[in-house]
């Protein structure tokens, strides 16, 4: 198989990925802002728009990875690259949990009251959001006149230490 090849496959799954990214946009702004779509019936967020914006954060996650893996394209992955895809996962896990802390039991609003998406839970999704982020950029591959630029600064470095 020659480069050429090799490099035309990749796009495919990026418009794949890009296709998934932006429903999960979609999905995630009508859980956050409902009234955006003429859907706004209370004025808390409850449960169900918890459970819709943390499925279109799970579509955007995935739809990012899938973007970014692709742009590897059958080249091997860098350590940070894989440190990458698991701040990612764990990211969307952070925000799960804090979304749905008082489903979970252990947030502000416990079982007999209403489930209610409170400032910390906010905070954790946010927090969450930014592991996520950190875990994208990560991800992005580096060119190989750009990593041999990196190593060679280090080297410099090590040998005037």
């Amino acid at each position: 198989m020659n480069n050429e090849n090799k490099k035309r496959n990749g796009f495919p799954k990026i418009r794949f990925g890009l296709i998934i990214l932006l429903l999960g946009y979609l999905i995630f702004l009508l859980g956050v802002i409902p009234g955006l779509f003429g859907l706004d019936r209370s004025p808390v967020m409850g449960f169900v728009q918890i459970a819709v914006f943390l499925v279109g954060l799970a579509m955007i996650c995935l739809g990012g990875y899938i973007c970014l893996n692709s742009l590897w394209n059958g080249m091997e992955k860098t350590i940070a690259a894989e440190i990458g895809f698991r701040l990612v996962s764990t990211g969307y896990v952070i925000a799960v949990i804090s979304g749905m802390a008082d489903v979970f039991g252990f947030g502000t609003h416990t079982f007999p009251k209403v489930p209610y998406f409170g400032p910390l839970q906010g905070i954790g999704v946010i927090v969450a959001e930014s592991i996520v982020v950190i875990g994208f950029i990560l991800l992005i591959p580096l060119k190989q006149n750009e990593l041999k630029s990196i190593h060679y600064q280090a080297s410099i470095i090590d040998a005037d230490s």
